[in-house]
């Protein structure tokens, strides 16, 4: 795994992929995916910045096979109506990467569906999805799901007693717990997967510390870590770089299932891909069925 990168994706030819994020961390791993091959939907919430990123990609790479899906992670609804028209538009899926992600609102805000904003997109969208969608991943070939988790999850815990922060709301504290959940949730599904037989590989990767619009578009510009993000720029690696883990959790063969992937540098924050142990509290086996079940509950999804 010596400084891999997307140079050394395999062809990804015949292979369809979602990836969830038209900007940053999602827009990379698109843009390498149809350079390598692989037939990419787009999934986001704004459909200018998803013709954005498909026309960015059609002009670098112009034979490939990139299109836009609306979806809003924050409207479990909406999560619905995409998987049931990509239902009607192919047979299959192989590949699913649960990228986007909001962080650090500076107050509590909620999804459509009146869960905390940051739990509700980060994992719960990313659970639902992958429900709606496993129908067509069962069907592809060597199929495979990378959520993406944070280095903040190293920091985070499930708090069962106030999941949707209504009784306090600490926006670090919230982001590190979705993201936490993010990473339970891949290994739990591995986990599930090898004991029903469902064929589907499940991977965790995160992007260190990376410079993409993620601080600004949460914190804010004029708060500390938008300050942070905007005047230390040189403090984050590149975009292109972060991506680098989900990527080859993606695409490897050497990517192993039910593992986590992040940079090899300065305690996991920048560098090149390799496999991570991921924080004791991300192991707990039975905080993560628990917090399976729940999911179910609050989705109103089944995995089947």
């Amino acid at each position: 795994m010596t400084n891999w990168t997307g140079d050394d994706i395999p062809p990804q030819q015949g292979r369809t992929v979602v990836v969830t994020g038209t900007g940053g961390l999602g827009f990379e791993d698109s843009m390498a995916l149809a350079r390598a091959g692989a037939d990419v939907v787009i999934a986001g919430r704004n459909p200018e910045k998803g013709a954005a990123a498909v026309a960015a990609i059609k002009r670098a790479v112009p034979d490939s096979q990139v299109r836009f899906g609306r979806m809003d992670l924050a409207d479990l609804g909406s999560v619905a109506a995409f998987a049931r028209q990509l239902s009607q538009q192919q047979d299959s899926l192989d590949l699913l990467i649960n990228n986007a992600a909001v962080m650090r609102p500076p107050e509590r805000r909620e999804t459509r569906d009146g869960f905390e904003l940051q739990f509700g997109t980060n994992y719960l969208g990313h659970f639902a999805l992958t429900a709606h969608l496993l129908p067509l991943l069962r069907k592809g070939h060597d199929p495979r799901v990378v959520t993406l988790s944070s280095v903040a999850a190293r920091q985070g815990a499930i708090d069962f007693d106030d999941l949707q922060a209504e009784r306090s709301y600490r926006s670090m504290e919230v982001y590190a717990q979705s993201k936490l959940a993010c990473l339970m949730f891949a290994i739990e599904l591995s986990r599930r997967s090898k004991a029903l037989g469902w064929g589907i590989e499940s991977l965790a990767a995160h992007p260190g510390i990376t410079r993409t619009d993620l601080i600004v578009n949460g914190s804010g510009r004029s708060s500390l870590h938008g300050r942070l993000r905007r005047y230390l720029w040189f403090l984050f690696q590149p975009a292109w770089q972060g991506a680098l883990p989900t990527l080859f959790a993606a695409t490897s063969p050497s990517a192993r299932d039910g593992c986590y992937y992040g940079p090899d540098r300065l305690g996991g924050t920048r560098g090149y891909p390799t496999e991570e142990q991921p924080p004791r509290q991300a192991l707990d086996s039975a905080a993560a069925a628990r917090l399976w079940s729940l999911s179910l509950d609050l989705a109103k999804v089944q995995f089947a």
